[in-house]
């Protein structure tokens, strides 16, 4: 069997030094070798076929370039895949690998997930979750670079990376308040109490909004579901039979949005013309369902997987909770109030 290139193979390709090629290959070069030979230098590692030895770097250097990302069905989680999108794009960008282990909430294969890692001394790790909420981190952890993504972590002892639920909600209000609407009514994504950050984010931003511009929310026209199709139905068809209705609802979520829009059509009334509609999370297996198409906010979920990704390789020895923005999908469900006045 033919032997694998090694870098002296490389330095007489290139005619060069083995230092010097040990340099460029490295990264380490910093200004030291010309762009030229560095091109030349690389040039004949592809001709050669070099490949690096990552287990001697790990060694020399205490620290592999994977990253890894440990979550609860975040895999297995259509939406929650631009997550692992945006953060296997970042490290690869930055000359890192991801790897990737779904735990399916087993607290058995994190650990087995977690002592992987740190065998493969990997440069840190990010702690994601399906959806977002406050995670503990586990013990293991420690002493790891750690991100949450798509969490908070309570304790503040690690960086946490998450959308911004409040700014959401007031976005929501926004967009109807412009639109001129006064009769605003609301369906959540949790009970009432909930401490679901995108339940209680939402609603309570979206309320503070309202109350700001001199519109106070009225309770009647706020119900509560857990974000399934089947609470839109029920709560739209609520909302939208009381003797004073809502002329603009906020839902919570696309799926939510959804079912309102059929308790509309069951009611024999029209989006936008009758009720305007706004919803949450853009949800690229719900948008061609929206006739008309939906007005809604996206998550910022490949953003928040390339910024946990950076903030792992930062190493900043400050920990941080940055919230990141649900931008706008500005569509066809919101219609100016002179529609039905």
């Amino acid at each position: 069997m033919k032997n694998r290139p090694t870098m002296n193979d490389v330095a007489a390709e290139a005619g060069v030094s083995q230092a010097t090629v040990s340099m460029v290959l490295n990264q380490s070069q910093a200004g030291r070798v010309s762009a030229e030979t560095s091109q030349r230098v690389l040039d004949a590692a592809k001709k050669l076929g070099f490949r690096t030895n990552v287990h001697a770097k790990v060694l020399r250097e205490g620290k592999s370039r994977m990253i890894g990302l440990i979550g609860d069905e975040v895999a297995t989680t259509p939406f929650a895949g631009e997550m692992i999108l945006g953060a296997q794009q970042e490290a690869w960008r930055r000359g890192h690998v991801l790897l990737t282990v779904d735990t399916a909430g087993d607290s058995r294969l994190e650990q087995a997930a977690i002592s992987m890692m740190q065998s493969y001394r990997v440069a840190g790790v990010i702690y994601a979750a399906m959806y977002h909420r406050r995670l503990d981190v586990p013990t293991g952890l420690s002493g790891i670079p750690t991100v949450c993504l798509n969490a908070q972590d309570p304790a503040g002892s690690v960086t946490s990376v998450f959308p911004d639920e409040e700014a959401g909600g007031r976005a929501a209000a926004r967009v109807l308040l412009e639109a001129g609407h006064r009769d605003i009514g609301m369906i959540n994504i949790g009970p009432e109490g909930s401490t679901l950050p995108a339940a209680s984010g939402r609603l309570k931003g979206f309320i503070e909004t309202l109350d700001a511009e001199g519109v106070p929310f009225r309770a009647e026209w706020l119900r509560f579901g857990t974000g399934g199709y089947e609470d839109g139905l029920r709560g739209g068809l609520e909302l939208l039979t009381l003797e004073q209705r809502p002329r603009a609802i906020f839902c919570a979520n696309d799926r939510t949005a959804l079912g309102l829009y059929y308790a509309a059509e069951r009611l024999g009334l029209s989006v936008p013309d009758d009720v305007s509609v706004v919803g949450f999370d853009n949800q690229a297996l719900l948008t061609p369902m929206f006739q008309p198409a939906l007005t809604t906010f996206q998550l910022p979920l490949a953003e928040m997987g390339r910024l946990a990704v950076a903030e792992v390789l930062n190493r900043g020895s400050e920990t941080k909770r940055l919230a990141v923005e649900c931008s706008p999908q500005l569509r066809q469900s919101v219609a100016s109030v002179k529609v039905y006045s």
